[in-house]
């Protein structure tokens, strides 16, 4: 099923453990969308400013957005209306952003390396710490469920551990290519991480060290990756327009869909498993049937 934008999509988001609306972004909106209907809900215009990551805080109270003027936004998700503004959270655009378990801070990261954290109160929101080790733009960001420790990964071609007690780094993956997406399988032993290389690479989330590699496109970058509750599958999708289903453990592409006319920029995969979300370029929203894959105990 399809749905469009007239514009470029660059993210898109799912409240936690709800899969019936899901949010895009773009240049000068954020979306939100029902799922089955495909009917869009809510549409918040920032004129003249491009949105690049968006997220729902974990207890669905509000929208965050990171944006081109440097600012992250929150939004109420049924009124659209501004719940507060950061202003100047980053020196240039706003790039990555995260929600904790709790929702008491916001992890983002910028076009100019930093990974910053917010501390959210009901009227205010403070800087609690800013970390500077990357060298180029944070891509993504991804927080461990216990809250403890997030990974931001970057287009200077590394991905860094932090611990968010210390506010230090705890350790470093480092590969040649520009890391575009990183995910945490749901067991939290091991990450996954995706970029202008082409490869999906599997990293022991303990001590940094790669275990896997695998050829995620035989023809251009990796963009996106999301991995399901179970850590059964993870799907990726980048600049060859193909979305992919793999099946986790064992690194194998089980399902290929073919329908976006760009590159892809973000992939979800509902909190109930029943659907796949892809965004792309064009402006294409593609929703796909999840395929569950074959083990060997289905063979």
């Amino acid at each position: 099923m399809q749905t469009a934008h007239n514009d470029k999509i660059n993210g898109m988001a799912f409240p936690n453990e709800y899969s019936e609306v899901f949010a895009t972004c773009g240049t000068g909106f954020i979306r939100l969308w029902h799922l089955t209907t495909c009917r869009e809900l809510l549409r918040i215009a920032v004129p003249n400013l491009e949105c690049f990551c968006i997220a729902f805080t974990t207890d669905g109270s509000a929208i965050l957005s990171g944006w081109s003027d440097g600012k992250i936004r929150a939004f109420g998700p049924q009124s659209g209306k501004i719940i507060f503004t950061i202003n100047d959270a980053h020196q240039k655009a706003v790039t990555a952003i995260a929600s904790t378990a709790d929702s008491s801070r916001i992890l983002s990261g910028g076009e100019e390396g930093m990974v910053r954290v917010w501390r959210i109160g009901r009227t205010s929101q403070t800087l609690e710490a800013s970390m500077k080790d990357h060298k180029g733009p944070v891509n993504c960001i991804r927080i461990k469920g216990s809250g403890d420790e997030c990974v931001s990964a970057s287009s200077d071609g590394s991905c860094i551990l932090w611990d968010l007690h210390t506010f230090k780094r705890r350790t470093s993956l480092f590969a040649n290519t520009f890391f575009k997406s990183v995910v945490y399988h749901p067991d939290e032993s091991q990450l996954v991480t995706a970029g202008t290389d082409r490869k999906v690479t599997y990293w022991d989330a303990y001590d940094g060290n790669a275990i896997r590699i695998i050829d995620g496109s035989d023809l251009d970058e990796v963009n996106a990756l999301a991995v399901d509750r179970d850590g059964e599958a993870l799907v990726s999708g980048g600049g060859d327009k193909l979305v992919k289903l793999w099946g986790y453990d064992e690194g194998h592409c089980y399902f290929v869909g073919v329908a976006h006319s760009g590159a892809i920029t973000a992939v979800g995969v509902t909190p109930d498993k029943q659907r796949i979300v892809s965004v792309g370029t064009e402006g294409g929203i593609f929703i796909w049937d999840y395929q569950r894959p074959q083990t060997l105990a289905d063979i």
